[in-house]
């Protein structure tokens, strides 16, 4: 698709979204963990707090640890044999790098043990309608990341955006080949919502799948993002959220 037939879709979906492609199945009990990407993406976060944190994933089957790029070795021995995924973000927080260093990041982690990557699109130039190098950011990304079996999220920093932007994001991400959109990094002005899950979910239309993230730290809340439409949740709570799925 084109750019222009994009911005015009776009304009479609702001007026009338459409529906959801199917209507997701809550999990219940321990099946929660399925859907859990154990975080750890502090600045301050140390390697006893990763060792931790890939236990907690080993023990608890979640679906993916997310960790820094320099703690990729680290996590990557711990979760050997584990089924636990391993995953990485790229352009983290700000999505600001150049897209040739954002393929080059992506690379380097692949190459350290990362299967996922959770790259942060290019905000600025999104919100500038620099619509090309948005697409060709994500692209960048995806084809290495393709190349050697591993999916991408393209975090969209939701609470940065308006709702055509939001729209506009999820297109370019679908017609750059990504697997998934994601709500948030976590160290922007708001985190996940509902209104925005669902949002997203009905734009890709089940061409990619949706992960919440930010302030997500309940199995209510959890929940509330999987009926709007999230295939995964983002948390560094996954463990309370986990208890409260067994209580």
């Amino acid at each position: 698709m084109d750019l222009g037939a994009l911005l015009d879709l776009a304009d479609k979906y702001v007026q009338e979204l459409p529906p959801l492609v199917s209507t997701p199945q809550e999990p219940r009990g321990e099946q929660i963990a399925a859907y859990i990407d154990h975080t750890l993406l502090k600045p301050e976060a140390t390697a006893e707090q990763v060792k931790s944190l890939c236990q907690e994933a080993r023990q608890h089957r979640f679906a993916a640890v997310c960790v820094n790029p320099v703690y990729l070795p680290l996590a990557r021995g711990l979760l050997e044999s584990s089924g636990v995924k391993l995953c990485a973000v790229v352009g983290f927080p700000l999505g600001a790098s150049m897209a040739t260093q954002k393929a080059f990041e992506a690379l380097a982690c692949l190459e350290a043990g990362a299967t996922e990557i959770d790259m942060v699109m290019a905000i600025g130039a999104l919100k500038g309608e620099a619509y090309g190098q948005v697409l060709n950011d994500i692209q960048g990304v995806v084809q290495v990341a393709h190349n050697q079996g591993a999916i991408v999220k393209v975090i969209l920093e939701t609470a940065a955006l308006t709702l055509r932007e939001k729209v506009i994001a999820c297109l370019l991400s679908k017609e750059a080949g990504a697997d998934f959109v994601k709500t948030s990094t976590g160290f922007g002005a708001g985190g996940a919502t509902v209104e925005d899950v669902a949002l997203m979910a009905r734009v890709v239309a089940g061409a990619l799948k949706v992960k919440a993230a930010g302030g997500i730290r309940s199995y209510s809340d959890a929940l509330g993002m999987i009926r709007a439409g999230a295939a995964r949740i983002g948390t560094s709570s996954g463990v309370r959220i986990l208890q409260e799925a067994l209580a």
